[in-house]
């Protein structure tokens, strides 16, 4: 745990975000391992003392001054005065697990309802696209969905787990060869990767022919600045090899993301909702410059701006938490994806 200084700039009523802020007071943070800056949710308002946020170190210069941004526009907008909650916001985390068991059965439970998702936005073509989750116990073993199994119709029940060896260990229905030659690929290469997600999207595929990186031409698509890679390597040809799979993992390298040319999208995560909000993210992002393309000559954003977008934005924890809205949403209309 490593503390940061940050100063308050705000002396106004916050309910109505008075303009009379002035630079004043000073709170003590304390930033655990999880979250990227400057996501800083203050679990008090207004009050000093320490406050618990979850964040990646930041490890700043002594005496820095940071000023609370995104987060802090947050509970300024929708949190509750301290009265009545004893002075404490709820801040969403990711969940703890007492027992293997109890993980496994939420990423599971996860990897359902992103397939699921994955249905809804129109990923599916025909049996193509896969989203594959490590599992905590055997970890060189990961659960995907079946062969020829419509994603609006997968329940946790219907995941099949594979091993890096090719074998079906759980379940009776077939794995995508393509499915497991990518994925094992991706599992083995990047310990730190637990969901990995593809699939033949509409907008992800049309710009995958073009051979190109995404620009940064919006705040979404900064997300990917210097964040993502074009694989030409076997582009167009179906993976059903063991090496294109290593070429394309060898391709994605350190990265969240990568663009198979003339195939489509991949992205990673340490989490099922990291991994499958990039996907839906990156699917936009493609549309988006699509779009502009086709109208005019799109302006970029200039590189240390996207670059501070990106830092300000992504990682493990704000994938995390982009993905809730989704997963509160096909969980409530879609009740028996956990069967």
């Amino acid at each position: 745990m490593s503390a940061v200084t940050v100063r308050n700039t705000r002396t106004g009523n916050l309910r109505n975000r008075s303009p009379n802020y002035r630079l004043t007071k000073h709170s003590s943070l304390t930033w655990p391992d999880v979250f990227n800056p400057p996501l800083v949710l203050p679990t008090r308002l207004g009050g000093g003392g320490p406050v618990s946020v979850a964040a990646r170190p930041l490890r700043p210069a002594a005496g820095i001054v940071r000023t609370m941004t995104l987060a802090d526009d947050i509970a300024t907008v929708s949190a509750l005065t301290p009265e009545g909650r004893n002075g404490r916001l709820i801040i969403p985390t990711p969940p703890t697990f007492d027992t293997i068991e109890a993980e496994r059965t939420h990423r599971k439970q996860k990897l359902a309802g992103a397939l699921r998702l994955f249905g809804r936005l129109g990923f599916g073509e025909g049996v193509a696209g896969h989203i594959t989750c490590r599992d905590p116990e055997h970890t060189d073993h990961f659960w995907v969905n079946p062969f020829g199994m419509s994603f609006r119709q997968i329940r946790v029940s219907d995941l099949i787990l594979v091993n890096h060896e090719g074998e079906v260990v759980v379940g009776d229905r077939p794995v995508n060869r393509a499915a497991f030659v990518i994925h094992s690929a991706i599992h083995k290469a990047r310990p730190d990767v637990i969901a990995a997600a593809h699939s033949h999207s509409i907008y992800g595929k049309a710009w995958s022919s073009l051979g190109r990186l995404l620009d940064p031409i919006t705040q979404d698509a900064c997300a990917f600045f210097e964040d993502h890679v074009v694989c030409a390597d076997g582009g167009g040809r179906i993976v059903l090899e063991l090496d294109g799979g290593d070429s394309l993992a060898a391709a994605l390298g350190p990265h969240k993301a990568v663009i198979h040319r003339n195939h489509g999208l991949v992205t990673v995560g340490q989490t099922v909702d990291e991994a499958v909000w990039y996907f839906i993210t990156m699917e936009r992002s493609c549309q988006a410059q699509l779009l502009a393309e086709a109208a005019g000559t799109p302006l970029l954003i200039p590189e240390e701006d996207a670059r501070f977008t990106r830092q300000c934005t992504t990682g493990p924890y704000a994938g995390w938490f982009n993905f809730q809205p989704l997963w509160d949403e096909i969980g409530r209309s879609d009740p028996d994806l956990f069967d």
